[in-house]
C-alpha cells in the first residue's frame, strides 16, 4: 500500500477555531437533558450516548498524538465512558487544550501523524477535527433540542476548508459521504458546514426528530483519494 505524505506548505495555527469548537461541544454536552441518551442522531447508528462517546473519541486520537503515540489505537466508540461521557469529553477537552497550549503545543503542530487519510502534519489534522467537532456538534445539539449554532466564525471557516477536501462532485462509493445538502434560506453557518457533510437539516431543525440519519458519520476518505485531501486541507486551512 503507497504511504502519501502531504508536500504542501505549512497550514495555518487551527488551534483557536480548534479550541473554540471544543468550548462548544463542552458546553453541548453539559446541557444534554437526562432523558435524551437514547434519542437518535443525525448519524446512523449513533444514539445521543453513543455519540457523545464517538466525540471522546475525537478527542482522544489528537491526544495521542501530543503524546506521541498511535491515534488510530483509539476505537470508533470509546466504550469505556458510556456510563458519562458527557462527563469524560468535558474533563478530557480541558486536559487536550492544555497539552496542546503554549510552546509546547507549538511544538507539536508539525509532527507528522499516521491518520486514515494519510501522514500529515499536525496542524493539517487539526484542522480537519475542527469540522468533525462542529459537526458532530450540530449532530447533538438538534438531538437533543439546543441551539445548533454557535460561534460563526470557526464555522464559516471550517465550511472553506471543507469544501476543498470534500468536493461536492466526489461522494458516494469510495468516499462515504452523502450528497451535499441544499442549505435551507435561513441556515446559519454551522448548519452549512453539516449540509456540506451531508447531514439534512429536515426532520431536525424546526420539526421532530427523525429515526434515521447521515451514513457519513464515521466515513474517512478512501485511499485513492487520501493525497488529494491532505493537500486541499493544507491549502485551505494557510
Amino acid at each position: 500500500m503507497t504511504t502519501h505524505t502531504t508536500q504542501s506548505p505549512p497550514a495555518a495555527d487551527p488551534r483557536p477555531a480548534w479550541f473554540a469548537a471544543l468550548d462548544r461541544v463542552s458546553g453541548l454536552v453539559r446541557a444534554v437533558p437526562a432523558d435524551r441518551p437514547a434519542d437518535p442522531t443525525p448519524c446512523d447508528g449513533f444514539d445521543v450516548r453513543t455519540l457523545m462517546a464517538h466525540l471522546v473519541t475525537t478527542l482522544r486520537r489528537p491526544a495521542a498524538m501530543a503524546a506521541g503515540t498511535d491515534p488510530m489505537a483509539a476505537p470508533l466508540v470509546s466504550e469505556d465512558v458510556l456510563d458519562d461521557p458527557a462527563a469524560a469529553y468535558v474533563r478530557e477537552a480541558s486536559a487536550l487544550r492544555a497539552a496542546w497550549s503554549g510552546p509546547a503545543g507549538d511544538a507539536l503542530l508539525d509532527r507528522v501523524h499516521r491518520l486514515p487519510f494519510g501522514e500529515v502534519p499536525a496542524r493539517v489534522a487539526l484542522a480537519v477535527y475542527v469540522n468533525e467537532t462542529l459537526v458532530h456538534g450540530w449532530d447533538l445539539a438538534v438531538a437533543t433540542g439546543q441551539d445548533p449554532e454557535g460561534d460563526p466564525e470557526p464555522a464559516t471557516a471550517a465550511l472553506r476548508t471543507a469544501q476543498s477536501f470534500l468536493p461536492a462532485d466526489r461522494r458516494g462509493g469510495p468516499v462515504p459521504f452523502g450528497p451535499v445538502v441544499e442549505p435551507r434560506p435561513q441556515a446559519g453557518p454551522t448548519e452549512r458546514l453539516a449540509n456540506w457533510s451531508g447531514r439534512e437539516s429536515a426532520g431536525w431543525v424546526g420539526g421532530p426528530p427523525r429515526r434515521r440519519g447521515s451514513p457519513s458519520c464515521t466515513a474517512t476518505p478512501a485511499p485513492r483519494h487520501r493525497a488529494q485531501a491532505t493537500g486541499a486541507i493544507s491549502q485551505a486551512a494557510r
